[in-house]
């Protein structure tokens, strides 16, 4: 899903210019008529997202500097770049004073508007990428810190608010690298044990025979090997949070002790003499089926209706593809940060792939696609040939079934091109034409044995040329000898549905 701009401006014409603009530069655009709207847009919470906003300095009632003025006082941080036609620079010093990012001057050509918005976007979330980090390292990371924009999402950390303003013992559930210990810290973070420790701990990560020490602590001398008193993570997180990630991994003795520690409020350290109070909240977290783990002996039942008190699960990214676009801007500028690189944009191409990938593996495989696609670029723009796996797995889909078909256009287009080539009905005699030796055959007569229209042979050609050429629409355009525009024309007219039906389309495959 690409940034919104808000276009603010009384003016009809500059307001049409500029959101024309816009969009050919492949944002989203939202126009107003006055900064009034303007704010009841922005503060009422119910619009889109807002990544921009293009503002005029100069319009009756609310004026620009006005808007920014109740923007600062609302706390909001969308960069803003103002434009009137009276470019004096004591307009430009309170435009910039009142919060402003940059300022043009109408009318503003398209270049320069262009760079104005790629700048502020990317400036705005480099800005917010650190203010990130350091609220994680603080302990007080929240829940406007989580990228979404799935309703899914968006339902689960609205639930997740909830229960960060009590103490009730969360589980969060989820398959691996949906981001269960982000929810986790935005959880203490948002409740009334941010400035206490948040503790975290990976139940599958320790050896069963150091699990009970590693939790509850042990004394000098308790073991081969314990040469000092070790307070364990209870102690340690006492006051704050503990977050005892895939739980569902712990062996059965140290179960037991768990129970007891969460029933009474102390554990008992191995080798000590007495038990030791803590004050602590749990949050836990599984990727596997807890209930299936009481049913097979491998988990305590008691154990589980203790953790068990107020369960979230997070769905899986391909459940919300919708939050694809801005994980990849987020990663994009860490990395660039990280790595020292200035790439500005992931192409059309490489995102639509992104887009409509599986991702087994969650955010944590998109967030290592990003960081090895940085650093295989060699310039400014990553495209599908930094993703040579992703690529090659999108090459093996039209042996896939039609229900698994993968759609090239990112979501929210009616009609996503099918990398799946439809499967033609059984021809009647000879009518069948080899598209290459002994490689696909074009059917040419349809099931009534009626020659099927031009359209749908000229698209299924389209369809299986975006296919053989993996997505690479400038070569799908040279080897089908058209031209790139007229290629993304045909896409419009020659759109397919979900199940395999014509229908008009957009042109996203190429500018998206």
């Amino acid at each position: 899903m690409p940034e919104t701009i808000l276009i603010v401006d009384d003016d009809p014409v500059q307001r049409r210019l500029v959101e024309s603009m816009a969009r050919r530069f492949g944002y989203e655009a939202v126009a107003v008529d006055s900064g009034d709207a303007a704010l009841k847009l922005l503060l009422s919470g119910s619009g889109p997202r807002i990544d921009a906003i293009v503002l005029d300095l100069v319009m009756p009632d609310l004026d620009g500097l006005g808007v920014l003025a109740e923007l600062r006082e609302a706390g909001l941080n969308v960069p803003v770049i103002v434009q009137t036609a009276h470019g004096g620079i004591d307009n430009v010093i309170s435009a910039m004073r009142a919060g402003a990012v940059d300022f043009v001057v109408k009318p503003v050509g398209a270049e320069r508007l262009q760079v104005s918005l790629r700048n502020a976007l990317a400036t705005s979330a480099l800005e917010t990428e650190v203010q990130r980090i350091k609220r994680s390292r603080e302990g007080t990371l929240g829940f406007k810190d989580i990228i979404t924009r799935s309703p899914r999402m968006q339902a689960v950390l609205k639930t997740a608010e909830k229960a960060a303003a009590s103490a009730i013992p969360v589980l969060i559930e989820g398959e691996s690298g949906v981001g269960k210990e982000l929810i986790a810290r935005a959880i203490h973070g948002s409740g009334e044990r941010r400035s206490k420790p948040f503790v975290a701990v990976n139940c599958g990560a320790i050896p069963d025979n150091l699990v009970e020490s590693t939790l509850f602590g042990h004394e000098k001398g308790a073991f081969t090997g314990a040469t000092e008193r070790h307070a364990g993570k209870f102690v340690e997180a006492s006051g704050g949070t503990l977050f005892l990630d895939e739980v569902g991994e712990l062996p059965l003795a140290a179960q037991v002790k768990l129970l007891r520690a969460l029933q009474e409020g102390e554990v008992d350290p191995v080798g000590g003499r007495k038990s030791v109070k803590v004050d602590v909240r749990v949050v836990s977290a599984s990727n596997r089926n807890l209930i299936a783990a009481v049913k097979e002996g491998r988990f305590r039942e008691d154990l589980f209706y203790r953790l068990h008190v107020f369960p979230i699960t997070v769905p899986p990214l391909r459940d919300r593809a919708e939050d694809i676009p801005d994980l990849v801007r987020h990663f994009l500028v860490r990395f660039n940060a990280e790595e020292g690189k200035r790439i500005r944009v992931v192409g059309a191409d490489a995102m639509a792939l992104l887009a409509h990938c599986p991702w087994p593996g969650n955010v944590r495989q998109l967030e290592n696609a990003i960081f090895r696609a940085v650093v295989l670029a060699e310039s400014d723009e990553i495209g599908l040939g930094e993703f040579p796996q992703l690529t090659a797995q999108v090459a093996k889909t039209p042996a896939q079934s039609p229900s698994e078909a993968v759609p090239l256009t990112p979501p929210g287009v009616d009609a996503p091109l099918m990398l799946e080539p439809e499967v033609p009905a059984a021809p009647l005699g000879p009518a069948v034409v080899p598209l290459e030796p002994h490689g696909p055959a074009l059917g040419l007569l349809g099931a009534t044995g009626d020659v099927r229209p031009l359209a749908d042979i000229e698209a299924e050609v389209i369809r299986f040329a975006i296919a053989h050429y993996r997505g690479q629409m400038s070569e799908v355009a040279r080897k089908l000898q058209i031209g790139r525009s007229t290629l993304y024309r045909k896409l419009d007219d020659l759109g397919v549905d979900d199940a395999g039906q014509a229908s008009s389309s957009t042109d996203s495959v190429a500018a998206r």
